[in-house]
C-alpha cells in the first residue's frame, strides 16, 4: 500500500451528504424556522441581540414549564423520585435562561433608546409562557389573562392553567397525604388565587427539616429550594439590566418599569421553605 492510500484509509469516513429534500437535522429541529424569525424594525445593530435574546428566554420558559409540570404530575402520583429529577433539571435550564441576561445586563441608556420604539407597546410581562412558569410557582392572577383575549388558543391555555392546582399546591397535597398537618384552608383553597403563606405549612416544612436529611420529603424540598432561589435571581438580574438600561422610567406596555420589578423581586417563591429555616 503506497503512503497515499495509507493516509486515505486513515481519514475519517465523509458523514452522509445526500438527502432527498431537507436534511434529517432540519427535520427535526426546524432550525430554518428559528433562524428566520427574526424581524427587526429599527436600523440599530443592537436590536437583532436584544430579539434573539428574548426569543432565547421564550424557548426556556417553555422547557422549563414543561419539566414543572412533569414534576407536578409526579407528585399527583405519589412519584418523589420522578418530580425531584424534573424539578433538578429545570436548575439546569434556569441557570441557562438566566445567564440570558449577560447580553442585556450592560446596556447604556444611548444603547437600549436607539431600538426602544420598535417595542412600541410591547413588554416581557405579556409572555404567555413566563405566566404559565408564574401560575406554576402559584403566582396566579386571573387579571394577567386579559393581555390575550386575542389570541384564543394562548387564553385556554392560560385559563386552564390558572384553574390547576399549582406546583406548590401538589406538593402540600403530598405532604398531608404523608401524615403532615397541613389545613384544610390551604388544601381546599381557591387554586385560581395567589397562594398565600400559613404558619402550619410552615411548621411542617420545619418538621421535615428537624428530621433526617435524606428523608425523601427533605429532598423534595431542597429541590424546590433550588428553583426558587433562581426564580428570585432571574428577577433581581431582570430588575438590575433594566435598571442600568433605563433608569426609573415608565416600562414598556404601561408598566411602571423598575418599581414594578421592585415589587416582584421581593417576593419569595414557595415562602415557607425560607421562613422554616428560622426554626429549625
Amino acid at each position: 500500500m503506497s503512503s497515499h492510500e495509507a493516509h486515505e484509509a486513515q481519514e475519517p469516513e465523509t458523514p452522509h451528504l445526500d438527502f432527498q429534500g431537507t436534511t434529517p437535522y432540519e427535520d427535526y429541529v426546524k432550525a430554518d424556522v428559528l433562524t428566520h424569525l427574526q424581524h427587526t424594525l429599527s436600523d440599530d445593530p443592537g436590536e437583532m441581540v436584544f430579539l434573539v435574546t428574548t426569543q432565547v428566554m421564550e424557548l426556556w420558559f417553555t422547557v422549563i414549564v414543561h419539566e414543572w409540570e412533569t414534576a407536578a404530575g409526579a407528585l399527583r402520583s405519589d412519584d418523589v423520585p420522578t418530580a425531584v429529577a424534573a424539578l433538578k433539571r429545570s436548575v439546569r435550564q434556569l441557570e441557562a435562561l438566566n445567564a440570558s441576561w449577560k447580553p442585556l445586563g450592560q446596556l447604556t441608556p444611548a444603547q437600549f433608546n436607539s431600538y426602544r420604539s420598535a417595542l412600541g407597546e410591547g413588554s416581557g410581562f405579556q409572555s404567555a409562557m413566563y405566566r404559565r412558569m408564574e401560575f406554576l410557582l402559584g403566582d396566579k392572577s386571573a387579571s394577567m389573562l386579559v393581555p390575550h383575549r386575542g389570541a384564543p388558543r394562548v387564553h385556554a391555555e392560560l385559563e386552564k392553567a390558572l384553574h390547576e392546582p399549582s406546583l406548590y399546591d401538589e406538593v402540600l397535597r403530598l405532604l398531608a397525604r404523608r401524615g403532615h398537618a397541613i389545613p384544610s384552608a390551604v388544601l381546599d383553597r381557591d387554586v385560581s388565587r395567589r397562594y398565600e403563606p400559613s404558619e402550619e405549612v410552615e411548621a411542617a416544612w420545619t418538621a421535615l427539616y428537624s428530621g433526617p436529611e435524606n428523608d425523601e420529603l427533605a429532598r423534595l424540598g431542597e429541590a424546590l429550594t433550588d428553583v426558587a432561589e433562581l426564580v428570585w435571581r432571574w428577577r433581581n438580574d431582570h430588575l438590575v439590566a433594566t435598571r442600568r438600561a433605563m433608569g426609573a422610567k415608565a416600562g414598556t406596555g404601561g408598566s411602571a418599569g423598575v418599581a414594578w420589578l421592585e415589587k416582584r423581586a421581593q417576593k419569595n417563591v414557595f415562602p415557607e421553605l425560607w421562613t422554616a429555616r428560622s426554626h429549625v
